[in-house]
């Protein structure tokens, strides 16, 4: 009877679970108890603390002992991981002590404790221990939180002994963030005892860089003489290879004559009497000829700073032609370079990376004057006149040689061309175009020069001539589909970009790109204003064009095109700008407000 009773409920219940599952109609659900984790780990941390189950013992160099469990020591590092999976009997794995001799035991107790509880407290009392702890368990999170510790500690009294921490450790992304700081901060840093306890080795590797931040070569003499002179016993050798990497030619005369010349250290040495002479001789040289000094690392100016535009505008509140300075990070104008004469809005160049050049002026003058940016201070040079005087000229570099090409005389548009080459000093006619052209734009692309457009006296042109300065030959390339005359050209990724300019009827906001790999001009989207003659530049893989005039009124904003996405952004620019007509990309330097 009990047993048919008990059969009774089974049949019931199975009955009722099929009900059940037959009603609801739910799918099957996964449930997550997101503390299960965290709850495991606190009582694996509690077991731990009271030595509970603890099969392993951790013993560092200094007799102190670490416990824990084998299995979660293995779940978080790769580096117990290796160590306790490798052993090959099990007496070995059974072993309760393993000795961690690389690590101290407050590093050890610090690791084993981040294992246990995922958080981990850095100061600057144990950051210098947790860096290379969590660079041998291979604890990355813990490597990279010391490492951004690290970093938001830099200044200029430990940015040094970072610099060489990082470097033991090889941890990277710290190298390179505490080199980058150092040669910002250069100035600072050569104040405090971690520059003057450098090798001569770590100083010449310091001094050498092309990208050090100063505002004068004078202050890395200074930082030298002061290193030797700290131990000048053990050190007066190592002057003559030290002056070396100081670039002595970028110092001004007045600084060598009176500091440099009269220094004691350097008047008991002959190497470095030579490197001296050898300064004095390129400030000789550079009463007589600057662009064809020959360049040795000593001479070249240092690259630092980052990439501004100099732009050539006409300043409405001094009422003259200016170079200005156009930050595009910080989208502010800065001290503007004063231009005596009135220049045509096309010519503008710049030979090797520091040297501006400007031709010819609105009455059709022959003048070059050229701008050297290395100098300490901004004034211009006169240079070897134009064989032929031009304006509304276009202007393009090739090899560090400057071509000018066609314009107007005042009476006359021109087809001719000349080149001004860099090393004799002079200027020579080339073969003259097929067109006669002014107001046109130019690009270079692979060592050819590339004129687009123009005007030639009665029309607007779309026609293009390709010059190829290795046969002083030009050929006719294919048409763009618009005339325009006053066009901006820039070069991104290869490919000719021609902007704006007038048809001879309207002004243009259309841009028409070519590939000369495939020689075919294509339209890309237009840009929000109308510009004639607009300054043009690229920078990261965008192209800018800014300022320019649309019906006789000149434009206040800046146009950005990004080929990925064949968009335009524009951002108005502030009222320092004035009229602006030209602009090309420099290696700007900060200012700096003493010397």
């Amino acid at each position: 009877m009990f047993i048919k009773e008990m059969d009774a409920q089974t049949l019931l219940c199975e009955h009722n679970k099929k009900l059940v599952t037959k009603s609801n109609g739910c799918e099957p659900t996964n449930y997550r108890n997101k503390s299960h984790m965290v709850n495991v780990f606190k009582l694996f941390q509690s077991l731990r603390k009271n030595e509970v189950l603890c099969e392993i013992k951790l013993q560092t160099s200094d007799g102190k002992v670490v416990v824990g469990h084998k299995i979660v020591l293995v779940s978080a590092s790769p580096y117990f991981h290796s160590i306790f999976t490798s052993l090959v009997s099990l007496d070995e794995y059974n072993k309760y002590i393993a000795n961690i001799k690389e690590l101290d035991s407050t590093a050890l107790q610090l690791m084993v404790d981040y294992i246990y509880t995922g958080e981990i407290n850095i100061t600057e009392q144990n950051v210098q221990d947790l860096l290379p702890a969590s660079n041998l368990l291979q604890l990355e999170f813990v490597k990279d939180a010391s490492v951004e510790f690290l970093q938001k500690q830099l200044n200029p009294a430990n940015c040094l002994g970072i610099r060489s921490l990082a470097d033991l450790h090889n941890c990277m992304e710290l190298l390179s963030s505490s080199e980058a700081y150092i040669k910002k901060q250069f100035l600072e840093v050569v104040k405090y005892d971690e520059f003057l306890s450098l090798s001569s080795e770590e100083v010449i590797k310091l001094i050498s860089c092309n990208c050090l931040v100063i505002p004068f070569e004078e202050k890395v003499f200074e930082c030298v003489i002061n290193w030797v002179k700290h131990e000048l016993d053990c050190r007066y050798n190592s002057l003559p290879r030290l002056i070396e990497h100081v670039r002595l030619p970028l110092i001004s005369l007045e600084y060598i004559t009176k500091e440099v010349v009269e220094e004691p250290l350097l008047k008991n040495s002959p190497e470095c009497k030579n490197y001296v002479n050898e300064a004095l001789h390129f400030h000789k040289l550079k009463t007589q000829q600057v662009i064809t000094i020959p360049q040795t690392i000593r001479s070249t100016p240092r690259v630092f700073g980052h990439k501004v535009i100099l732009v050539l505008c006409f300043s409405l509140t001094m009422k003259k032609y200016c170079l200005n300075w156009y930050d595009p990070v910080t989208k502010e104008w800065q001290i503007p370079i004063k231009i005596n004469k009135r220049y045509s809005p096309c010519a503008l160049a710049l030979l090797k990376e520091h040297f501006v050049i400007i031709l010819g002026d609105e009455c059709g003058s022959k003048s070059v004057e050229m701008l050297d940016l290395s100098s300490n201070s901004y004034c211009w040079v006169s240079m070897v006149d134009m064989l032929v005087s031009r304006e509304s000229l276009g202007v393009g570099v090739v090899d560090n040689c400057l071509y000018a090409i066609g314009g107007s005389d005042d009476v006359n548009i021109l087809k001719s061309a000349e080149v001004f080459d860099v090393n004799i000093q002079e200027w020579k006619m080339i073969s003259s175009m097929s067109t006669m052209r002014s107001d046109m734009g130019v690009g270079v692309i692979d060592n050819l020069l590339y004129v687009v457009g123009g005007y030639d006296g009665s029309l607007a042109l779309k026609s293009v001539e390709c010059y190829d300065p290795s046969t002083d030959t030009w050929t006719t390339i294919p048409e763009m589909s618009v005339r325009r005359f006053g066009p901006g050209v820039g070069v991104l990724n290869d490919e000719l970009y021609v902007i704006g300019g007038h048809n001879g009827k309207k002004y243009q906001k259309s841009i028409e790109t070519y590939q000369p790999s495939t020689g075919v001009w294509s339209f890309i989207a237009d840009m929000h204003s109308y510009r004639f003659n607009p300054g043009v530049f690229t920078l990261n893989g965008l192209l800018y064009v800014l300022g320019g005039s649309h019906e006789f009124t000149y434009l206040d904003s800046l146009e950005i095109y990004n080929p990925k996405s064949n968009t335009w952004s524009i951002e108005t620019l502030s009222k320092g700008a004035g009229e602006i007509f030209n602009g090309i990309v420099i290696n700007r330097q900060p200012l700096f407000s003493t010397k």
